[in-house]
């Protein structure tokens, strides 16, 4: 290869560029990837120049953002964990690879790992929550689903490439801002925010993508320590390595370079491989080879890792996708996608009004006339497009399922069958939305929602953001619902109806006054295509709620950063209430004498991680343990009491009581998600080794840094439990040296 074809290779373009100049530059062989531009055919005409047009015929791989569906969009990532239920991401992951080839698409720039404790973040709604378990396991699963070969037109090939991002901290960002300054210490670094990426490379990733912040002062796209020492020497990856978008250029502004010409000298000593849209390595990496600033083998070194992608990938046998690949799933494809947003969503509150049961009357009362009458309303009820959540670029909004589309085929269905049930009363639906959009603050509409209400028997107020409020650049600095959402709530319990608020979001809001209020909460976040039909179910008992949460709740934007495995202080938070000097303003507090009492601790979240109710009960035995030298088997018995059949996830946390350093209070190890028969028992068994009580150790001395991984001998406290608050039976242990 010439020296220009090898920098071409590390070119990334997209449809911004001049169209003549691109297809000019793709003939030459100085294009390796192209960015944007979807459909079969212009995919294969842009191929086809470089397969057949230039002297070596190395194709292009055509590359978008594929986060969590391509034209049928599933839950945004943050639900997809909620779900608890890697398998189903897996087969959700699986799918949308097709249909993203079918559009001639063979590159996502996903999964998000990002570990996040500032739910203010607007790119919470693109990972997978708080944990680093959690995100771990989701991550290998989305990898799986991705790049399993697949049989398409009658032959066995991977259709899409996994790319892992971003590498690395992005998510601590100072106060929630995005793209803002990292602090990270290494031991944290590497035991909550790494092993996501270690577990999605250990998958078969066949990429990783830079981060735009600065970690502890030095971008990502710069960054030898992360990009030289950990992703190559360290895990031994040869994946490929390319920039976020201009995050090569990037330095400039950062401040760490004078120019892009230093810039591009930066990212190829750190080895940044692929350089997305910045322009650095076409423009000077000549020219600093020709300075002998640059070795020619530090390009070849690039230049491998992207061919060995493309090899992997299959593109150098089957550089053209069919033009013909149907684009809309099948029926079978769809339950793929309501199971996914069943399972997404989280029951915070039912004080008994869910499920809703047209076979007799609501709250034991009789209505009037026998008429169940259902209002539906709320900004986020009929909005096709904003259920689909952020991040969608080809989501088709005209396939989408809105609740009061599947709630008119639901009653529709009822009242056909109320000839052959004369003891079911027929069901009306009332849809005033009251509010146009989750932003809107004009309160007109709120009167007559609210009109409609006195005349129902249940009010349905569906809530929460609009899509373009989570994603990149969209970080918010109070949690509330938007708009005149908390007064519509106001007005609506007013009336003295029951009122089930179903929130539609990108990530958790401080809803705690309006969940006082509310008969229920249902939390689904952005459902995606199928999400109105999924919630028409769950409402309506034909599925039973089994989401857990995957970031912590908080009461007040005051108490963030607010997470489950938290270290503990030397002067901790106690139940009952401790005796305090101060308190931060705005908490709940009261005086006796000159002293303040807490009335609440501000560390106690309105909801914790791993929480979510059912239409069940769940009743947990002691958990039994079995200890060898290096594993411990942890069983535990699990009861369905009531009298619905439901999925449980079953969660082992543990607890290291004293160590060469401090431990978070709790960490999550293994969960299994099992259905259990009302009635029925399920015994659930974990098998935890050693090392995955580990942690990263750190000893510094003359001036110099050495970190190591290893288990400490201490005493531990484990439990199997329904969430990370650990209410129920623990046990202790004891791990010698």
């Amino acid at each position: 290869m010439t020296i220009e074809e090898k920098i071409g290779q590390m070119n990334q373009l997209d449809p911004s560029w001049n169209a003549e100049e691109k297809e000019a530059l793709i003939r030459e062989g100085r294009v390796g990837s192209v960015f944007n531009i979807v459909g079969a055919k212009e995919v294969n005409r842009l191929q086809r120049m470089a397969v057949e047009e230039t002297r070596l015929g190395i194709p292009l791989i055509a590359a978008r953002d594929v986060i969590h569906g391509f034209n049928t969009i599933y839950p945004i990532p943050l639900a997809q964990g909620a779900t608890w239920n890697p398998a189903l991401v897996e087969q959700a992951a699986r799918l949308t690879a097709r249909e993203a080839y079918g559009a001639g698409i063979r590159w996502a720039f996903s999964p998000m790992v990002d570990v996040a404790h500032d739910p203010r973040w607007g790119r919470v709604a693109e990972g997978y929550g708080e944990d680093t378990y959690l995100a771990s396991v989701m991550a290998a699963a989305v990898v799986r689903g991705y790049q399993n070969d697949q049989m398409v037109n009658g032959k066995m090939q991977k259709c899409l490439a996994a790319c892992v991002k971003h590498f690395a901290g992005y998510s601590a960002s100072e106060g929630g801002r995005d793209y803002n300054t990292t602090w990270i210490p290494e031991t944290q670094l590497r035991d909550v925010y790494l092993p996501p990426f270690k577990a999605a490379l250990d998958a078969g990733a066949m990429s990783v993508m830079c981060s735009f912040n600065d970690l502890n002062g030095l971008p990502s796209s710069a960054n030898p320590h992360l990009n030289i020492d950990i992703l190559r020497h360290e895990w031994g990856s040869d994946a490929l390595l390319v920039s976020d978008w201009g995050s090569g250029s990037d330095l400039v502004p950062h401040g760490l370079v004078a120019d892009k010409k230093e810039a591009a000298l930066r990212c190829i000593n750190a080895r940044m491989e692929m350089d997305m849209q910045g322009n650095i390595y076409t423009d000077y990496l000549q020219q600093l080879l020709e300075e002998g600033k640059v070795k020619e083998s530090q390009i070849d070194e690039c230049v491998r890792s992207i061919l060995r992608m493309k090899y992997r990938l299959g593109l150098f046998d089957h550089p053209y996708v069919p033009e013909d690949q149907p684009m809309v799933y099948s029926s079978r494809e769809l339950a793929v996608v309501t199971r996914t947003a069943e399972e997404s969503a989280v029951l915070l509150k039912n004080d008994g009004v869910l499920p809703l049961s047209v076979s007799k009357t609501l709250h034991d009362q009789t209505l009037h006339d026998q008429m169940v009458n259902i209002l539906i309303c709320g900004p986020l009820a009929d909005q096709p497009k904003e259920q689909l959540g952020t991040w969608v670029f080809d989501g088709l909004p005209e396939r989408s399922v809105t609740p009061l589309m599947a709630f008119s085929e639901w009653a529709d269905s009822i009242n056909d069958m109320s000839p052959l049930a004369p003891n079911r009363p027929p069901v009306t639906l009332l849809y005033e939305p009251g509010l146009t959009y989750s932003r809107d603050r004009n309160r007109e509409g709120i009167a007559r929602a609210v009109a409609a209400a006195r005349k129902a028997d249940i009010i349905l107020y569906f809530c929460g953001e609009e899509a373009i409020l989570s994603g990149e650049a969209r970080c918010r600095a109070d949690l509330d619902l938007p708009g005149s959402q908390c007064e519509m709530m106001d007005a609506l319990a007013a009336t003295g109806k029951p009122v089930v608020m179903i929130v539609m979001a990108g990530r958790p809001l401080t809803i705690g006054a309006q969940a006082e209020q509310a008969a229920a909460v249902l939390y689904a976040l952005h459902g995606g295509t199928m999400a109105g039909t999924a919630l028409c179910r769950l409402l309506t008992g034909r599925a039973v709620p089994s989401g857990k949460t995957t970031m912590t709740f908080p009461k007040m934007v005051g108490q963030i950063p607010l997470y489950y495995n938290r270290h503990n202080t030397g002067r901790p938070s106690y139940d009952p209430p401790m005796l305090i000097d101060s308190i931060p303003i705005g908490c709940p507090q009261f005086s006796i004498g000159q002293s303040s009492y807490w009335l609440e601790t501000p560390t106690e979240p309105l909801y914790p991680f791993g929480y979510g109710l059912s239409y069940t009960t769940f009743e947990y035995g002691e958990p039994e343990m079995e200890q060898t030298q290096d594993t411990l088997f942890v069983s535990c018995a699990v009861t369905n009491t009531g009298r619905y059949d439901a999925y449980e996830v079953v969660q082992l946390y543990t607890r290291q009581l004293s160590g060469d350093l401090v431990r978070p209070l709790k960490e999550l190890k293994g969960f299994e998600k099992v259905f259990i028969p009302a009635g029925e028992t399920r015994t659930v068994r974990f098998d935890l080794n050693r090392g995955q009580l580990g942690y990263w150790h750190e000893q510094k001395r003359d001036c110099e840094s050495r970190v190591w991984f290893a288990t400490d001998p201490a005493e531990y406290e484990i439990w199997v439990a329904p969430d990370s608050r650990c209410t129920t039976h623990s046990v202790r242990f004891s791990i010698e040296k």
